[in-house]
């Protein structure tokens, strides 16, 4: 089983204060340290357990400039066979559509039966590509999967629904499935695998040698401004008996117009 896993390189912000760049389209990142995206982690260790146990190949694949080579580095050193870095420029002028575009320009003269994505990335949270690139190579897919098992050249899936709920399908390959955090456990990257990574495949193509003209990547999307949430009061914390809590509580409702 042949299989292809889009990965990106997002900003880590969990620990850091987010400041918004001049052009107020984003967030500075100059200070910022990267790393694979959390959901695309799942993903590259879901494709290597799936080559594990029905053989085949891994192919990690990133839109982006030399720094995005970390990724796939990492995806290499997770047991990726063959890694494939999409060099696009600055990648700010692209939207959803406009990555979805360039990578489905990428998979159309690949051979594998299934692709994966993360859900969304830790960046823009979008949780669009995979199901919009899917549709651009007119694929079955499959979203928010927390469980694969291929058998007879089908996919039967377990996807997360709302409300705790699961939704099983099954799928004919070749097929797109984004991937759920939690579906698996990733591995642990050692300084052997990292060294062994260095000797795999790493190809860079151009977006000319795809054949994507500028024209059918102009985003459909724009972001008009980027902000941060202003700043509140905080909770208001009630105290006393239940009875007590209640009564403000509606008070308060009251006052802020909610109910009469």
């Amino acid at each position: 089983m042949d299989i292809v896993v889009c990965v990106k390189r997002v900003p880590l912000t969990e620990e850091v204060d987010i400041i918004i760049d001049d052009k107020k389209k984003g967030i500075k990142q100059d200070q910022l340290a990267f790393v694979l995206n959390d959901w695309d982690n799942y993903a590259v260790e879901e494709a290597i357990l799936l080559k594990e146990k029905y053989g085949g190949t891994v192919t990690a694949i990133t839109v982006g400039n030399e720094d995005d080579e970390e990724v796939l580095r990492r995806s290499l050193a997770m047991g990726a066979d063959k890694a494939i870095r999409v060099e696009a420029g600055d990648l700010s002028r692209f939207d959803s559509l406009s990555i979805a575009k360039i990578l489905s320009a990428t998979l159309k003269d690949l051979q594998y039966d299934l692709a994966l994505t993360g859900v969304l990335a830790d960046d823009d949270n979008s949780g669009a590509v995979g199901i919009m690139l899917a549709e651009l190579l007119n694929l079955n897919h499959c979203a928010m999967v927390t469980a694969i098992d291929i058998k007879d050249g089908k996919a039967n899936t377990t996807s997360e629904l709302e409300g705790g709920l699961g939704e099983v399908s099954l799928i004919d390959l070749p097929a797109l499935l984004t991937i759920q955090t939690g579906i698996n456990e990733p591995r642990y990257v050692s300084i052997l695998g990292i060294r062994k990574a260095a000797k795999k495949e790493l190809k860079v193509i151009g977006l000319e040698e795809l054949g994507v003209s500028e024209e059918e990547l102009t985003p459909k999307t724009i972001i008009e401004e980027a902000y941060l949430p202003p700043e509140t009061e905080g909770a208001q914390i009630l105290s006393g008996d239940p009875d007590k809590i209640a009564s403000d509580f509606v008070e308060i409702l009251k006052k802020k117009g909610v109910m009469e």
